[in-house]
């Protein structure tokens, strides 16, 4: 295991993500009056773009789209805020939280069961990864914190793994702002370290291709992009956002010590068992599940 870190988060990231494209989840939002999934790919079903950013918003409790669209830091704003809007005009931060949390639960219940292999084994680890990290710098990781469990078995091993999931999406926020790059420009620099083509992943982020336009000149002028690839520097500027994110979550790696394969050993089937059901993507760059 190269990187500990990385191979925790990438078996944690089909189990936990999965919220995102479960069917339990879409329909009760669109009991809320959201729209429903707007279509799949592969099989996996889309989120409604509002209803995306209203309920993992709901973490932050009723809070205006500037401030979802600050913590989730990659969207484009001019999407985030009317979408965040709308969606507080349909319902409240407590009701859709709770429509998120026990769409989730339902969801990976159906597919692992009520007692998932080693379940009692990975809750005390989980718990571990998580008693020690602190919340200051980390909004999204420390609006779950404040919710608690919900007290079910599954949805306690789910939200356990939620937080750990926020915290490093919240330290990897820290770590390319620090370096001095905009959500444009990491998103472009992204999509080639994983060796996408430039303009692919991050139009689900939608930025404009003024946006983008601009961005790239900008990297291209600091001698990080030429001809359409990654730059000798700019591999490494990449390559330290990423150990500086790795760095941050130290906390987790050392509260688990030795343990820590042992988790991924537990989490990686789940992780297969959900994307074998249609219920995250099993390719493509959310399907990063190996550590890398």
């Amino acid at each position: 295991m190269a990187n500990p870190a990385r191979a925790l988060s990438g078996a944690l990231e089909p189990v936990v993500g999965q919220v995102y494209f479960a069917q339990e989840c879409h329909d009760a939002y669109e009991k809320l009056g959201f729209n429903g999934s707007p279509g799949s790919r592969n099989g996996v079903p889309n989120p409604d773009g509002p209803a995306y950013f209203t309920s993992r918003g709901s973490l932050l409790g009723q809070a205006p789209g500037d401030v979802v669209a600050a913590a989730f830091a990659v969207f484009n704003p001019e999407v985030v805020v009317p979408a965040v809007t709308y969606g507080w005009s349909l319902t409240d931060a407590a009701t859709i939280c709770r429509a998120r949390t026990d769409g989730a639960i339902r969801q990976l219940t159906a597919i692992l069961g009520e007692h998932p292999d080693r379940l009692e084994e990975a809750r005390p680890l989980l718990e571990r990864a998580v008693e020690p990290l602190r919340p200051e710098g980390k909004p999204l990781f420390a609006g779950l914190r404040a919710l608690g469990l919900p007290g079910d078995p599954v949805g306690d091993v789910w939200r356990l793994g939620d937080m750990l999931r926020e915290y490093r999406g919240d330290a990897h926020i820290a770590a390319w702002t620090g370096a001095g790059f905009d959500a444009v420009e990491i998103g472009l620099l992204t999509e080639l370290y994983w060796g996408m083509p430039m303009r692919t992943y991050i139009r689900s982020r939608a930025w404009s291709p003024e946006h983008l336009d601009a961005a790239e000149e900008r990297l291209v002028g600091r001698g990080l992009v030429a001809d359409g690839a990654l730059t000798e520097q700019g591999r490494a500027e990449r390559d330290a956002v990423e150990t500086a994110t790795d760095r941050q979550c130290r906390p987790i790696v050392d509260a688990l010590g030795d343990d820590l394969p042992t988790l991924v050993e537990i989490l990686r089937p789940w992780g297969r068992r959900v994307c074998d059901a249609g219920s995250y993507p099993s390719s493509g760059p959310m399907a990063r599940t190996d550590g890398s």
